[in-house]
């Protein structure tokens, strides 16, 4: 049953080996593993979808492919749980990164207003940068250690449910 519902929301293979970003990797997406739908390549790609959701860099996509090949885990999941970050959730989800930056580093939350210049973003990098960094890894490392179990999780029970109602 998790099988069929990933499946439904998976894009086509050929969709994603020509996507423009993508095409940077070649004839290395022609490995059948990185197509291939099985407990153990969604629970990796699940953990590097959502490792690259929450870093903040752009090209999140392409990182997440970059990553997928070599590891060998489904890519077009790994690409598409990337967009968990997306202009509506970007800013509660990096704001909270901050947050966590912050404790971590035990520095007190500074108050600030988002201005889309240029000085602005210098001026940041030194003072709520260091903690929205911190704070970004520590999120995406727990994001993925969590996506990495639950999506294992889940596999397991769907494919124990579906045992159990065959032999019913």
């Amino acid at each position: 049953m998790a099988k069929k519902t990933i499946q439904r929301f998976l894009p086509d293979h050929n969709t994603v080996k020509h996507h423009k970003f993508l095409k940077i990797f070649g004839r290395l997406l022609h490995d059948a593993n990185l197509w291939h739908l099985n407990r153990r390549s969604a629970r990796g790609a699940f953990a590097v979808g959502l490792f690259f959701a929450f870093i903040p860099v752009p090209f999140q996509m392409v990182l997440a492919a970059a990553l997928a090949i070599p590891l060998r885990v489904n890519l077009p999941i790994s690409v598409a749980v990337v967009w968990i970050t997306n202009p509506l959730t970007m800013p509660p989800i990096f704001y909270c990164s901050y947050l966590v930056g912050a404790i971590a580093l035990g520095h007190p939350e500074q108050h600030f207003a988002f201005e889309p210049t240029w000085q602005w973003f210098i001026e940041s990098l030194t003072t709520i940068g260091p903690a929205f960094l911190v704070g970004s890894i520590i999120c995406a490392s727990m994001a993925a250690i969590l996506g990495y179990f639950g999506v294992d999780l889940l596999w397991r029970r769907s494919v124990r449910k579906a045992w159990l109602n065959r032999h019913k």
